[in-house]
């Protein structure tokens, strides 16, 4: 069977598999990386594939056309994210016009969470693949090919004579060392050097080496929506033998970047890869994202094997805005964990945002005193950014906080992001602001800049990818679009 998969083109570079999903200043766009996984399983299962990024090769749907030549698709998949949900579901019309034959099914987390509202849309669209979708495709292609009833398809969602029929949901995979390397498939149908994140080293390449999170913070939506609140995880080997394909096939990536929800969830997990690493001399950059609560031995050892930077999403410098929002962590944590990074030599990019229950001005000047007395590498100011599927976007609606039901209002016309809550002790004009004041004042302030310079001197790669940074941070700084484009 000949299948099309697309990350559809929309406003630039835009970031789709974020998990708030924009297009930023500072150029950060990350793999279409649940794409590319399930191309590599519809691959290993015998089928034909086309797989383009609209967005990082600069294409539009007119280009890709031409580039698919006489291929045919017999089933078209097309990437989504909330903001850009209406310009998704008019590219799978185009395609729909151009392949009328073609089944089409859109995935990605909005859809998943509304899945008989977005089929409502448009219809040219047959189907929806709920939630983790890798076999949920290769199945749906079996059954087309094979001419067999869709019921029997677990995880979609799928229409026919106007009636729309939702199969029971699949189950989360479990043995995903049984999935080929996302690698293999960028290597065969992506160019590496497309790919930017900011506080990586490039060019880049990112892996998943476990899928879900057990914890509840209420705003992320990949665990809420995609892969649930269980994490799973390939084994350590078949992790560092990834690291070493990347080593040996991609000689000019300088870092991989581990993008788990929390890489850190299992402790023992870590340090079997950390220790197959440096028992194989696997010599190659990598960062994570982590809750701040590692110790020390466990960050040394990661540097040890590797381990650059690690993105901590801290929320929240006051402990009763942590507990609303489920964050189930401690400040007093966050000090020790901040302390322990430092001495390990692991930077650490930290995360505040407001807008999450009990936030005000109060606690978000508090969240800020504890921004510096830690002192990260970077850190980051943003409004909180809703989703459907998430509690957060339920709390928000049930109170009337969302200030629009017009999923395009979520980005500015510039493909940046744009608050859309409005919550009885802040506006979102105050969140934005407010965000780019403490932007400012905490990259601005001269012990920080001081740091950096130090920091160069010391590690001149560092001291380049800091450089990089400022010109965009600067470039934003005049703009007066720090927090949007966070």
């Amino acid at each position: 069977m000949n299948i099309l998969f697309l990350n559809p083109p929309f406003i630039g570079r835009f970031s789709r598999t974020s998990r708030s999903p924009a297009v930023t200043k500072g150029g950060t766009l990350y793999y279409p990386i649940w794409l590319a996984y399930t191309v590599g399983v519809a691959e290993q299962a015998g089928h034909n594939v086309m797989f383009f990024d609209a967005p990082a090769d600069g294409f539009n749907l007119d280009q890709i056309f031409d580039r698919m030549g006489d291929f045919v698709p017999d089933l078209a998949i097309v990437d989504t994210s909330t903001p850009s949900i209406y310009n998704d579901i008019r590219v799978t019309e185009k395609i729909k016009e151009k392949y009328p034959k073609a089944f089409s099914v859109l995935v990605g987390t909005h859809p998943s969470a509304m899945p008989e509202d977005t089929l409502n849309l448009s219809d040219s669209i047959d189907a929806i693949a709920v939630g983790e979708y890798d076999y949920t495709i290769r199945d749906l292609a079996s059954a087309l090919e094979n001419n067999q009833p869709l019921d029997n398809v677990d995880g979609l969602v799928f229409k026919n004579s106007n009636k729309i029929f939702k199969n029971r949901n699949r189950d989360k995979i479990e043995d995903l060392d049984d999935i080929p390397f996302v690698s293999t498939v960028y290597k065969k149908h992506l160019n590496y050097r497309n790919y930017f994140f900011a506080a990586a080293s490039y060019p880049m390449m990112m892996i998943i080496t476990g899928r879900g999170c057990p914890f509840k913070c209420f705003f992320c939506v990949y665990p809420q929506v995609f892969h649930d609140r269980k994490y799973r995880i390939r084994s350590a080997e078949n992790v560092v033998d990834e690291f070493e394909y990347i080593s040996h096939n991609f000689p000019e990536v300088r870092e991989i970047g581990i993008e788990d929800d929390c890489f850190t969830v299992n402790r023992n997990h870590v340090r079997r890869i950390c220790e197959l690493l440096i028992e194989r001399n696997v010599k190659i950059k990598w960062y994570c994202n982590v809750r701040g609560d590692l110790d020390y031995n466990l960050l040394k050892l990661m540097k040890e094997a590797g381990c650059r930077l690690v993105t901590a999403g801290f929320e929240s410098g006051s402990q009763n805005v942590l507990d609303n929002m489920h964050k189930g962590e401690r400040i007093e944590q966050y000090y020790q964990f901040a302390k322990d990074a430092k001495r390990a030599g692991i930077l650490v990019h930290g995360c505040i945002m407001v807008g999450n229950p009990g936030d005000t001005r109060e606690t978000l000047a508090e969240s800020y005193e504890f921004a510096k007395k830690i002192s990260c590498d970077s850190m980051q100011f943003y409004p909180l950014y809703v989703y459907p599927g998430t509690e957060a976007f339920d709390w928000a609606k049930r109170n009337g906080y969302v200030k629009t039901d017009d999923f395009s209002q979520w980005l500015t016309e510039e493909g940046l992001h744009n608050c859309v809550l409005n919550t009885p002790e802040l506006s979102s004009k105050d969140m934005v602001s407010l965000c780019d004041y403490y932007l400012k004042k905490y990259h601005l302030r001269p012990l920080y800049i001081l740091s950096k310079l130090r920091q160069a001197i010391i590690n001149p790669s560092e001291g380049y990818r800091t450089y990089k940074s400022a010109i965009v941070f600067f470039s934003k700084l005049f703009k007066g679009q720090l927090a949007r484009s966070s």
